[in-house]
């Protein structure tokens, strides 16, 4: 069968079906190594991880949206109401407590994270018809992630989604590890089985699909159940994550696009728009949690004569969340009847 490449085999490869299975290996050869980056280069792995893949992934949507004059302006409604409800959202549930609003979040989030690798997977089985193959596909995707996360809630783990404690209002359902375990290896069971079927009576296997729900399954089971380390998270949780929506966004919506339709984003075409894309969206990262640090977490940068009392932060993390909030939200939008 013809294969459904985004850009093409190369590519899709490197950026974006190759990061769970190149991290995992890393992961499993190095983890000695590993525990010594956590123990000792805390600020370099944040730096790298954090800001340079994980929110820069999400200021790469502007190249999406509010860059695109033309795209902005047939749906501005969505673009500015948006931002707008996402500081609302925060500013309401902050009234709650801080606990509430970081836990509500998180939920959000790993929707978000669901949902993308869901829309990866429809978006290599695009030209599938067999409803039976495209059922077993999605239940396949939805296990191999919501499972790890319902693990996690009634599992101790040395790592948050953001802050600690986020999950532990989950915590007093009894406990259902060993029922889910169970659901979860049938699961995964029947779509090997059904892979293995349509690939004998077909004569077809879609080596994206297939490569995006195995790298899915790796790096949220290793990365959440099976090693209990935060750097580890970090690395199958924001790479898998982070680089493929960043490629994807360079792909589909500069690489693909016709110069006359995407006048405003031409210059990104060349070796060094290339660059100058990564450099942007790593800028707004870094100024975003630079933000973070000075007002907020004062974990790697701070001013000591500066800190803003507990009223003003009521405000603030819920205006510095509307760059990540949008991004959740919008995703839900802007990524509809992707066909071609």
């Amino acid at each position: 069968m013809k294969q459904p490449w985004i850009h093409n085999a190369k590519t899709d490869w490197r950026f974006i079906l190759s990061p769970p299975f190149l991290v995992l290996a890393i992961v499993i050869l190095f983890q000695g190594q590993i525990q010594n980056l956590e123990n000792h280069y805390s600020f370099y792995t944040w730096l790298i991880l954090i800001v340079f893949v994980d929110v820069a992934h999400v200021y790469s949507t502007l190249f999406k949206t509010y860059f695109i004059k033309e795209e902005f302006q047939k749906r501005k409604l969505l673009y500015l109401g948006i931002p707008a409800v996402s500081l609302i959202f925060g500013l309401v549930f902050y009234q709650f407590g801080s606990l509430t609003f970081w836990s509500v979040l998180a939920l959000v989030a790993v929707f978000h994270f669901v949902r993308q690798q869901y829309g990866f997977m429809r978006l290599y089985a695009r030209f599938e018809k067999n409803g039976f193959s495209k059922f077993w596909d999605g239940i396949a995707i939805y296990s191999a992630t919501i499972f790890p996360m319902l693990y996690w809630i009634k599992t101790p783990r040395a790592f948050n989604w953001f802050v600690e404690n986020e999950f532990n209002w989950l915590g007093s359902i009894p406990n259902y590890v060993p029922s889910i375990t169970i659901i979860y290896s049938i699961i995964l069971g029947v779509w090997i089985l059904k892979t293995i079927y349509f690939f004998i009576k077909d004569k077809s296997f879609n080596i994206p699909k297939n490569a995006i729900i195995v790298g899915t399954y790796l790096s949220w089971y290793f990365g959440i159940v099976y090693f209990n380390n935060d750097l580890i998270f970090t690395l199958l949780n924001v790479i898998s994550h982070g680089i493929p929506y960043i490629a994807l966004i360079y792909i589909r919506e500069i690489e693909q696009k016709e110069t006359a339709s995407l006048k405003q984003l031409s210059i990104f075409k060349t070796s060094f728009g290339i660059l100058l894309f990564v450099l942007i969206i790593i800028g707004f990262a870094f100024f975003e949690e630079l933000m973070w640090e000075l007002l907020v977490w004062r974990e790697h940068f701070s001013i000591q004569s500066f800190e803003l009392s507990m009223s003003w932060q009521q405000f603030l993390v819920p205006l510095l969340v509307v760059p990540q909030l949008t991004h959740y939200l919008l995703d839900g939008f802007i990524w509809r009847n992707q066909k071609k």
